[in-house]
């Protein structure tokens, strides 16, 4: 289900911002951040993996005193924690300066000032709601296609004679 680009597309997704601007994410954020951030990274991993889209989620962990900054990978997800000093917004822009007109980059984030950086920096912008709006849409295109495929499918059992059908039956069940 992979996208067939010629141009492998990166998303970068502004991790704290998406969580203050997802309403799910944010009850959950009020009650527990580790859980809040860790379902916003199962979402991510999960659209990585029908999209094709190299995703990188980026968090801040600018005020941790001594932090040198740290990386690490969740199902496919790139996660950037970044080093004392730095915002996400300051390790998302010093990257697209470095990529940004060489490569298909997005970055998603409800942060207007970021948004028009990135545009000056080669990238292009999806804002949080866009975001969940496209990912929403890809998980029911997915069920759409699954049920499409499952009913082909009864379809064609069903269309099978007795005597196969019965050996289907015998060898599923010798399989079990």
């Amino acid at each position: 289900m992979k996208k067939g680009n010629k141009q492998k597309e990166y998303l970068f997704v502004d991790g704290y911002n998406i969580i203050n601007a997802w309403e799910n994410l944010k009850k959950k954020a009020s009650i527990s951040l580790e859980e809040s951030r860790l379902e916003l990274l199962e979402i991510l991993a999960e659209y990585h993996h029908y999209s094709g889209i190299e995703i990188i989620v980026v968090f801040d962990a600018h005020l941790v005193k001594g932090n040198t900054g740290t990386r690490d990978c969740y199902k496919g997800v790139k996660i950037i924690y970044t080093k004392e000093n730095e915002t996400a917004d300051n390790y998302i822009e010093r990257t697209l300066d470095s990529i940004g007109r060489i490569k298909r980059v997005r970055v998603a984030t409800s942060d207007w000032m970021e948004q028009q950086l990135v545009l000056s920096r080669g990238g292009t912008r999806i804002s949080a709601r866009e975001l969940e709006a496209e990912i929403y849409n890809w998980k029911n295109m997915i069920k759409r296609k699954s049920k499409n495929n499952n009913q082909k499918n009864d379809l064609q059992i069903g269309s099978l004679d007795e005597k196969t059908l019965y050996k289907l039956k015998d060898w599923n069940k010798s399989n079990n």
